[in-house]
């Protein structure tokens, strides 16, 4: 029965069952966490290989050095302004509804292990640069794993033939192969999301109705702002510049943003993301391969959406009133620092810390947001998956490429 039922109805139908076991008894959530757990360890042992092959794949596909830089303009351009129009979204929300004003400064929890980072915008992009692609490949660094792809891909084209077509050959066969494995993992999801999602709903089960009753304000704002960006702004974007269909693609786009709403990592999500942009939505593997791995690394519209609102809320629950100054320091800060943002749940949090330190407000604030900093980071990052697929239609479209949406 369950095969002839769509996977984004399972996804849906396990969302719901988990939220019903998570809540009814989360006394035997342990009993199944393991599965959540095993979902998430699957989909990590093929982010690297997966991210490597079709970098690699996609960058010998796109050919001469002209056509490499004018699709790493495009895909740069895409993300910078799609990421302004998100934190201006949010900037713009948070400073007419001021949920902040009057909130319970009592209702804070503790905060550790959030250390302001003392690395420079500059340090930042340094590190890009590996100086041991094997030890990044181990941490799952994938700034530097895609920078190293990016240069292997490029000079692969640049060698006599007979080099460097069987290297071509065999990453396109690895590449192929990692996403057979990718779809292997897919029929797992809906397990995999009821694992994770009942812990998450049984950890919280009896603060629900005391959390979002003195937090609705502030999580109505930043819901209200995501749902401007998600639902008007970026399907407009696909509208006006990439003449495509926003409702096909969001269709097609189902399953990823269900896992990425659940599991909170973009990063986790980004295997999924390139089997549905690719296989269903029609985009090249030469675009996919490229515009995708780079998004999941620096492009997070939604998480430097929240970060703003977020600041300005804690600002103004402490009585702060921020200059349009400050407030244009906290939009490049969020800006800059969603750039280098892990895509991992909670990796939000390290970069509020960032941005409440450019604007000297205390970091403490960020225990008053912690309680309800989980379901909001569901919403942002299926947000941020959404943007990196409208911008591989996008820039696949402007490229001359004919997709299915």
């Amino acid at each position: 029965m369950l095969k002839r039922i769509q996977l984004h109805w399972q996804i849906l139908i396990a969302l719901l069952f988990s939220i019903v076991f998570g809540i009814t008894l989360p006394g035997y959530v342990k009993y199944v966490s393991w599965t959540g757990d095993l979902f998430l360890r699957a989909l990590s042992m093929i982010i690297v290989p997966l991210i490597f092959s079709s970098i690699v794949s996609g960058v010998t596909g796109i050919g001469s050095g002209k056509n490499l830089g004018r699709m790493t303009a495009k895909t740069i351009g895409y993300y910078m302004i799609t990421s302004l129009f998100a934190i201006t979204t949010g900037l713009l929300l948070v400073n007419l509804i001021k949920p902040g004003v009057g909130a319970d400064l009592g209702f804070s929890r503790a905060v550790e292990g959030l250390a302001v980072t003392g690395d420079t915008f500059g340090q930042t992009l340094l590190r890009i640069i590996p100086t041991n692609i094997i030890e990044s490949m181990v941490r799952g660094d994938l700034p530097s794993i895609i920078f190293f792809a990016i240069f292997f891909g490029f000079f692969a084209t640049r060698v006599e033939p007979k080099y460097g077509e069987p290297v071509i050959t065999f990453f396109n066969a690895v590449f192929g192969i990692m996403m057979k494995i990718t779809m292997f993992v897919i029929k797992f999801t809906p397990i995999g999301i009821f694992g994770i999602v009942s812990v998450i709903i049984a950890e919280n089960s009896e603060n629900l109705a005391t959390i979002f009753g003195r937090m609705g304000i502030y999580m109505l704002t930043v819901i209200a702002a995501l749902a401007i960006h998600g639902i008007i702004i970026l399907p407009l974007l696909m509208k006006i510049l990439g003449k495509a269909n926003p409702l096909q693609h969001v269709k097609n786009m189902s399953v990823p943003l269900l896992t990425a709403f659940s599991t909170s990592s973009s990063s986790a999500t980004l295997p999924l993301t390139i089997e549905a942009v690719e296989f269903k939505s029609g985009v090249s593997n030469k675009t996919t391969s490229f515009v995708l791995p780079l998004g999941a690394t620096i492009n997070m519209d939604g998480t430097a959406l929240y970060q703003c609102i977020a600041v300005l809320f804690i600002a103004q629950a402490y009585g702060v009133d921020l200059s349009i100054l400050q407030q244009l320091i906290v939009m490049i800060t969020a800006l800059l620092a969603s750039i280098g943002a892990a895509g991992i749940p909670m990796a939000g949090l390290v970069i509020m810390s960032i941005i409440l330190s450019a604007v000297g407000l205390p970091l403490e604030g960020i225990g008053l947001i912690l309680a309800v900093d989980r379901p909001l980071d569901m919403l942002r990052t299926s947000i941020n998956v959404w943007s990196d697929s409208c911008g591989a239609v996008i820039i696949a479209k402007s490229e001359g490429e004919v997709t299915n949406v």
